[in-house]
């Protein structure tokens, strides 16, 4: 029986509605799904660096797709979704450590960046990020193998790549739509209001079902395709729907999560499941830095060495900075 065309119901938030993936079900259809929006996470993220906003904002999206398909691991598990090309970004990083713990960084040509910035034309996703590949490390906890997804960069968006991977290697109908810019947030004044950054993301999935009546003059081929793949009849319109979700609906603080499910697809019915929180979070510490100058060669660690003897280091995730006096590692 389809749900009524009601918010799905769920337990009460104890927070906003920001810095959550919801998984969610479409009851006629039998399509999973999942949704992201980030806010703090994401701003903290990109507020430790000085990046350019053209690259901020890939490294949001980033942030976003990484959140979307690291949700479904269990509490130990990993993903890491990095990018290598011959673009002006020419490379970044995301971590996402289960049940939500993110970190990411990018490192670019700032001229390129600047020529982008400064050029009339709008600036594509292809732009940014140029031919190379993208790669996904998923690193399934419990002791299991990690296994890596590697697809080609050619001009296309990072949805694009994560669309390409699904096909090829999961050969799984999946749609994904990404979405992040900043926005002002007003404090006690206008002279207080500041710009931060959000990002959100929609990914719906086909469910592969057995069973069902099979049509005049159809093959068992023919069947077998439209039951589990793109062709099935319940899968095309559930990414009808799905295709008309807008960027600013994705980020909008003033639209639920739940809400947005239920104005994209009322006419499946929607039920939602736990939503799990996203944090910013380094796993950097001095303890880790410590071990990790520990293993280099004496000769190495002396041109480290600043002109007081000290050596510091910088975290190129939260741009955090270790110090240590006279090169000692205590």
């Amino acid at each position: 029986m389809v749900e009524q065309a009601t918010e799905p119901s769920r337990p009460a938030r104890g927070t906003s509605a920001d810095d959550i993936v919801l998984p969610f079900g479409t009851v006629k259809s039998h399509v999973s799904g999942r949704i992201v929006r980030l806010g703090p996470s994401v701003d903290t993220v990109l507020a430790a660096h000085d990046y350019p906003d053209l690259v901020s904002a890939l490294l949001g999206e980033a942030m976003a797709l990484t959140a979307l398909l690291g949700h479904p691991l269990k509490a130990d598990g990993r993903l890491i979704l990095q990018t290598k090309t011959d673009g002006p970004v020419g490379f970044l990083v995301v971590h996402y450590d289960a049940p939500g713990a993110m970190r990411g960084y990018a490192s670019f040509d700032r001229q390129k960046i600047d020529e982008l910035t400064g050029s009339e034309r709008m600036v594509a996703p292809g732009d940014l990020i140029g031919a190379g590949r993208m790669a996904m490390t998923i690193d399934p906890g419990s002791n299991l193998a990690s296994h890596q997804g590697i697809v080609a960069l050619d001009g296309g968006s990072l949805s694009d790549a994560a669309h390409t991977y699904f096909r090829q290697s999961e050969q799984l109908p999946t749609f994904i739509r990404l979405a992040v810019a900043r926005q002002m947030v007003p404090g006690a004044g206008s002279a207080t209001s500041q710009w931060r950054w959000r990002a959100g993301g929609l990914i719906v999935q086909h469910v592969p079902r057995l069973g069902g009546d099979p049509r005049p003059d159809e093959t068992p081929e023919e069947r077998d395709a439209r039951l589990h793949g793109e062709d099935d009849d319940d899968w095309l319109r559930v990414s009808t729907l799905a295709s008309t979700v807008e960027g600013h609906e994705l980020i909008d603080p003033s639209l639920s999560p739940e809400r947005l499910l239920l104005r994209l697809f009322h006419e499946e019915g929607v039920r939602v499941g736990d939503e799990t929180a996203v944090t910013a979070r380094c796993r950097c510490s001095r303890d880790r830095i410590a071990g990790f100058l520990r293993g280099f060669p004496a000769d190495d660690m002396a041109e480290m060495r600043e002109a007081d003897g000290a050596i510091t280091v910088k975290c190129e995730f939260c741009s955090t900075s270790y110090r240590f006096e006279n090169g000692k590692l205590d």
